[in-house]
């Protein structure tokens, strides 16, 4: 089975977005380079990120996101974000009225769920979490392996918090990985077990 991962952009005091659900300057660092990161040629970022981020971009088989995010982006109009093959979509709800039941979009019901589901698509490539909430809950059920953050330097002081509503102690052994882009820290830590 690949790596589970929790990952996103987060503020120096550990937010990933604010009340309203606005990232705010968190992906600026995204925009702030001469190298392009995808086909896009929206995101441009420094060599430095660029040679972190795109082998783990490459690396990813499935996203665990939640029913939120899912919402917040319409669903990606059916259409994984970042080339990623497949989206798991941890919810108590039922699919949208009107899903493309052929989308590459799998709707679960928990986050054990979701997670199995992840890997059994995934294979051995790595299954990404979004940070948040459904990322927090992998985190405390046991089920990720490392958190990746790309500290950004801004404090928001209240938001949506990157570990979601995790309330008990977890260790991580200390960054194996510290990368310094534009505008951004890339951190890596391995989950103790």
């Amino acid at each position: 089975m690949g790596t589970v991962v929790m990952y996103s952009s987060v503020s120096v005091d550990g937010f990933i977005a604010d009340e309203n659900d606005q990232p705010g300057p968190l992906f600026d660092w995204l925009t702030s380079g001469d190298v392009a990161l995808d086909d896009s040629g929206v995101l441009t970022v420094s060599q430095t990120s660029y040679d972190h981020v795109r082998p783990y971009w490459d690396q990813i088989g499935v996203t665990v996101a939640g029913r939120h995010v899912f919402d917040l982006t319409d669903g990606w109009d059916g259409k994984p974000p970042s080339g990623i093959d497949h989206v798991v979509v941890v919810t108590h709800r039922p699919p949208p009225e009107g899903w493309d039941p052929g989308a590459p979009f799998h709707f679960a019901d928990g986050v054990e769920a979701a997670l199995a589901t992840a890997q059994e698509l995934a294979g051995d490539r790595t299954v990404e979490v979004a940070a948040g909430d459904v990322g927090g809950q992998a985190l405390a059920a046991g089920l990720v392996d490392e958190v990746r953050m790309d500290v950004v330097p801004v404090v928001f002081g209240s938001g949506k918090r990157f570990f979601g509503s995790v309330d008990a102690q977890h260790l991580l052994v200390d960054p194996d990985v510290v990368i310094q882009g534009n505008r951004v820290l890339h951190l890596r830590y391995r989950v103790r077990r």
